[in-house]
C-alpha cells in the first residue's frame, strides 16, 4: 500500500477534515502583521534570501531554461540595466 493510500485510510479512520488553502487567501487577515515582522526579521538579519541574477536580455532564453530544469535557487532575475 502506498503512502497516500495509507494517510487516506487515517483519515477515513479518524474522520479528520482536510482543507488546503491559497497563498492569497488570509492576506486581508494577515498582511499588516506580517510586513511588520518581516520588516523586524530583516533588520535583525533573521529573514535571508538569494537571488540568480543574469545580466541582459539575450541571457533570458537560457535562464528560464535553467529555472524549469532547477539550476537556479531563489528568485531568478534577468536584469536588463546591467551595472
Amino acid at each position: 500500500m502506498g503512502c497516500i493510500a495509507r494517510e487516506q485510510d487515517d483519515i477515513l479512520a479518524k474522520s479528520l477534515t482536510v482543507r488546503g488553502f491559497i497563498q492569497t487567501e488570509f492576506v486581508d487577515q494577515q498582511q499588516d502583521t506580517f510586513l511588520k515582522e518581516a520588516a523586524q526579521w530583516i533588520a535583525d538579519g533573521k529573514l535571508k534570501w538569494r537571488e540568480d541574477i543574469v545580466d541582459g536580455l539575450e541571457q533570458a532564453p537560457e535562464a528560464f531554461i535553467g529555472l524549469l530544469e532547477g539550476r537556479n535557487f531563489g528568485k531568478l532575475i534577468v536584469r536588463l540595466n546591467p551595472r
